[in-house]
Order: structure tokens, then C-alpha cells, then sequence
């Protein structure tokens, strides 16, 4: 038996005063021996909006029974996702990027309503992955989490192909470049199964960061969601959160300000989404550490880009996974100097311990060493100028040209744009701006990937470029900046443009800027008039009064720092 003296769970299984507690904990078959143990929280997105999230509920099962198996007690529970691959292109979008914030604080209620003693979360779509690494660090009881895994490629065409390549078709198809009969014959074949987007997206983007920052078990991310190898993961996830407990070894033990830089390292090397710039960040606050979108930027500048994954490369994530996964590109930094191996786990080891049996494997073209990189610097480069003095992202990987200088043609939202695009009603040069799709101004900072992919399925990805207040999916390719700060709803400069402002991004200077004076960028700005939300009520009110900039992260409350009482030691 564990001494539960110094546990949360004292409050509601100890002593006279919890007998009514117990009372609930006996209805629902526990025995007294089971009560008397730890109590572990295994958190799911498991529902059925998506295929990201259909294998969760059997993974959490595995967990369950590697927390039993080791002297603790599991209560499953369950919290929401949105997918993006649904929301994207419409309204629904706006909701994406709240549901980070909904699905950690529900997890955090959830836990501190129960006095949890620990955690196991299971996460598979976009934004569920940070948010439960949000929880684990706001919370910091011992936590292990886990990726569901990614979706299997389709086949098309004698190809492996994504989720990616669809919405791509959807711009060549209004061109008359892909007919109504192959439109159907892709959508049916692109997503063979559970799990979630398999280029390196979004999803596993964050899968790398969670083995690369040292909370999630070497080696879980990286099987596809439908392989069986992934139960066994699950398992030593459970049982891995019981020796943390015995050691006492929380999340903020393991995610210092080193770990941060790891995972914005293998971000950087992976050609990982943009989407990283705002979630790291976020993390950090729940830390309690200082790391903005230009720490991360920084760490992108010197650090070799290695993965050859898709949206700018040629593989998926099940080609890392089958030359030895995430670990691959681990192990490449760690032996180039990039990478910090002293970092603790939850393995209880380090970084370097942990990557002791990875030997890197030659005979593949998946992951290069960092003696011959695919470029020398990282797959997402940080902007900053006249135009975003907060500063800007751009993903570079798979782009040949680096440097883009155009007039502006300015759009308030993003269906305006897409019609646009989708009559081809833009010309070659032109630098489509959309704005007022900041967190603030969507509100939710919406994805433009159905906008993106199309121009790239018309051809025109090389020949225009896009910026925006908003957000780009994992899968975008293509010049295109996004987190343009401050954002327009709060008077930056993307709200001060006008068509025909002549903008120039230059990817390698790491700059962007509008040919405007300040004498007319102040004028502008006095006679701007602030555009009114369509929303009154409701989530995505609440969301827009409480968030802040993407340069922090687009967090809802001050973190760790203006923390007065750690719910770990109550």
C-alpha cells in the first residue's frame, strides 16, 4: 500500500470524513483495497467526430490495466476534440483552436473535482495533444502522456496519399484540373482508417514534442493508430505514471526550459507545423517558463532540417515509424549536438540514456544526419517587421524560393478569400492578406487550409503568397505566413492595409514588411474604425475576452507564474 498522507486523493478516501466518498467509490465496485490505493485519472478525447480519436477507448483500456496491474486504481474519463479536417473551410473552425483551452481545463476540473493522484491522457487530433501536456503541466501530479497514433497513407494512383492531397484536389478541381469522378475516387481511398493525419501535420508534429520534451514513453508515438504494438504502449504508459508516483517526478521536474528547446529542436528538424510556435508557448506558460514564438524562431534558425516528410517532403509518418520513429531523429540531433541528453523522462532516465539502444540507421532516406541536412536551417522560419512587429511564422520546408515581394490584395475573412481563389479571381505576384482572424478577431484564429490547398491544387502555390492573422494547418505548403501579430482586431498593421500596399517577406532575413510610412501607418491607425464580433455570447465570447496574443501562445490566463497554489500539493 502506498502512504496516501501527502496524496489529493487523502481528501476523498481517508479517515471518517470520506466515508461518504467511499460510499460512491464502493457503488461503483471498488473494493477496499482498491480505494486505499492511488487514484490515476486515464483522460481521453475518445468520440466518434473523427477518426483521429476512434482508437483511443481501446489504447485507454491498456492503460488501465497497466495502472492496475502496479498497485494504483484508473478512473477513465473523457473530454471533447474538434478535428480539423471537419471544421476546416467554414465556421467551424473558429472553434478549433478554443478547444485547447476546454479540453485542459476540463481535464484540470476533472482531476482537481476527484483529487486525482496522477494522470494518464490519451490525445490523437491537433489541438488535444497540447492541450492534455497543457493539463498535465497546469496540474503537475505525475502524468505520462499518449499519442493515439497516426492514420495508415491511402493509396492513389499507385502513391501514398493524405488527407492533404484531397483538399488539394478540391483547387484543382475548380479549375477543371481533376474531375468529379477522381475528386470521389481520392476521397473514398485518402483515409484508410483510425488515427490521425499522416504527414507531419499538426498531430504528429506534437507527437514528436512529446517524446522529444521527455513526457511521453520513447518510442509510443511513432506505431500507427490501428497496430496492435500500440496496446503494449499503453500498458507501460500505466505503468510507467506508478514509478512516478513512487519517485515523486512531475511534469514541471521534466519539462524545463532545456526540455522546451529539445522539442522546438525536433520540430525544426522534422519540418514540423507551424502550428508549434503558438502550442510550445502555451505549454511553457503552464510552466511557468518564458518561451515565445521568437524563442522558437531562434531555435529554428540553428537547427538543421533532416525529415523528409510530408506537406513538404516525399514520406509519411509511417516511414519514420518503420525505419525506428521519432527516436531516428532524435538520435541524429543528439550525435550532431543539437540536442540536450541530459534532459530527464518519464522513463525516470535521460534523453541520452534513453536513446543508448537507437542506433541510426543508414540504409533509408526518411531522416538525414545533420551532416547532410535537407537545409540548414528549420522547416518554419520567424518573421518580424513593419507588418508584424510581434512577429510572424512561415513554413519554408519544400519551398525553393525564400523571398516573395508582391501587392497586397486584402480580404476580411477567409471564405472571401477562398471565393476568390475559387473563381481564380487573383493574379500571379499578388500577396493575398486575410484578416480578422486572429484570436481575438475570429475569434479562434482559424486554419486556411482549404484556401491554401487550393491555390497550390491550381498551380499557383509558388506564385502568390498569403498572409493572415489566423492560423495554417500542419498540411499547408506553399508562401504562407501566419500568427501575423499584433493582429488586427487590436489594431496591428494587417488591419491598416489596403489593396495595392506592396509587401515583401524574405524568409532567410527573417523579415516582412509594408511599404508604408509611419506617418501614414499613424494616420491610418486614428482613423481606424475597430470592426464589431459576431459574437455576443457563448464560448467563443468568453474566448475573445480572455485571449491573448499568438506571440505568447494565445493563452487564456496568466500560467504557472501568477500561480499561488499548485493543485499537486494541496
Amino acid at each position: 500500500m502506498v502512504d496516501k498522507s501527502r496524496l489529493p486523493s487523502r481528501y476523498v478516501s481517508v479517515g471518517p470524513a470520506s466515508a461518504p466518498h467511499r460510499s460512491y467509490y464502493y457503488a461503483m465496485g471498488l473494493s477496499k483495497e482498491q480505494i486505499a490505493q492511488p487514484f490515476v485519472g486515464v483522460a481521453t478525447c475518445w468520440n466518434e467526430a473523427a477518426p483521429c480519436n476512434i482508437t483511443l477507448g481501446r489504447q485507454a483500456q491498456s492503460v488501465k490495466r497497466g495502472v492496475a496491474e502496479h498497485g494504483g486504481t484508473p478512473r477513465e474519463f473523457t473530454t471533447i476534440t474538434v478535428t480539423d479536417g471537419i471544421a476546416m473551410g467554414h465556421e467551424g473552425m473558429k472553434s478549433s483552436l478554443v478547444s485547447r483551452e476546454v479540453i485542459a481545463d476540463s481535464v484540470e476540473l476533472t482531476i482537481r473535482g476527484h483529487a486525482y493522484d496522477a494522470m494518464v491522457c490519451l490525445a490523437g487530433c491537433d489541438k488535444s495533444l497540447p492541450a492534455m501536456m497543457m493539463a498535465m503541466l497546469r496540474l503537475n501530479v505525475p502524468s505520462v502522456f499518449m499519442y493515439g497514433g497516426s492514420i495508415l497513407p491511402g493509396k492513389f494512383d499507385g502513391r501514398d496519399v493524405t488527407v492533404q492531397d484531397v483538399f488539394e484536389a478540391v483547387g484543382a478541381h475548380a479549375v477543371g484540373r481533376f474531375s468529379d469522378r477522381r475528386l470521389e475516387e481520392l476521397e473514398c481511398c485518402a483515409c484508410p482508417g483510425g488515427g490521425s493525419c499522416g504527414g507531419q501535420f499538426t498531430a504528429n508534429t506534437m507527437a514528436c514534442v512529446s517524446e522529444a520534451i521527455g513526457l511521453a514513453l520513447p518510442g509510443s508515438a511513432g506505431a500507427p493508430a490501428v497496430y496492435e504494438s500500440r496496446d503494449d504502449y499503453a500498458v507501460q504508459s500505466g505503468v510507467a505514471v506508478m514509478n512516478l508516483i513512487a519517485r515523486n517526478l512531475r511534469p514541471r521536474d521534466i519539462a524545463t526550459p532545456e526540455a522546451f528547446v529539445n522539442a522546438a529542436r525536433v520540430v525544426a528538424a522534422s519540418g514540423g507545423s507551424t502550428n508549434a510556435a503558438l502550442h510550445l508557448p502555451a505549454m511553457a506558460s503552464e510552466a511557468g517558463i518564458e518561451f515565445d514564438i521568437h524563442d522558437v524562431a531562434d531555435i529554428f534558425k540553428d537547427t538543421p532540417h533532416i525529415a523528409d516528410l510530408k506537406p513538404g517532403g516525399q514520406y509519411v509518418a509511417k516511414d519514420l515509424y518503420e525505419i525506428g520513429g521519432i527516436e531516428v531523429i532524435m538520435r541524429a540531433l543528439l550525435d550532431g549536438g543539437h540536442l540536450n541528453g541530459d534532459c530527464i523522462t518519464v522513463t525516470g532516465k535521460t534523453i541520452g540514456e534513453n536513446l543508448e539502444r537507437v542506433q541510426f540507421p543508414t540504409d533509408q532516406k526518411v531522416v538525414r544526419p545533420v551532416s547532410d541536412p535537407i537545409s540548414s536551417t528549420g522547416g518554419v522560419v520567424g518573421l518580424r517587421g513593419t507588418l508584424a512587429p510581434e512577429g510572424a511564422i512561415v513554413k519554408v520546408a519544400g519551398l525553393d524560393n525564400r523571398r516573395f515581394e508582391g501587392s497586397a490584395r486584402v480580404f476580411e475573412c477567409e471564405e472571401s478569400c477562398f471565393a476568390a481563389v475559387s473563381a481564380r479571381a487573383y493574379k500571379a505576384g499578388e500577396v493575398l492578406v486575410i484578416r480578422n482572424e486572429g484570436p481575438k478577431g475570429g475569434p479562434g484564429m482559424r486554419e486556411m487550409l482549404a484556401t491554401t490547398a487550393a491555390i497550390y491544387g491550381q498551380g499557383m502555390g509558388d506564385q502568390v503568397a498569403l498572409i493572415t492573422d489566423g492560423r495554417f494547418s500542419g498540411a499547408t505548403r506553399g508562401f504562407c505566413v501566419g500568427h501575423v501579430g499584433p493582429e488586427a482586431a487590436v489594431g496591428g498593421p494587417i488591419g491598416l492595409l489596403k489593396d495595392g500596399d506592396f509587401i515583401t517577406i524574405d524568409a532567410d532575413a527573417g523579415t516582412i514588411d509594408v511599404a508604408l510610412s509611419p506617418s501614414e501607418l499613424a494616420a491610418r491607425q486614428a482613423a481606424r474604425v475597430p470592426r464589431e464580433s459576431g459574437f455576443g455570447s457563448g464560448a467563443l465570447w468568453r474566448y475573445a475576452q480572455n485571449v491573448g496574443s499568438a506571440e505568447k501562445g494565445a493563452v487564456t490566463h496568466p500560467g504557472a507564474k501568477n500561480e499561488k497554489t499548485c493543485y499537486a500539493d494541496i
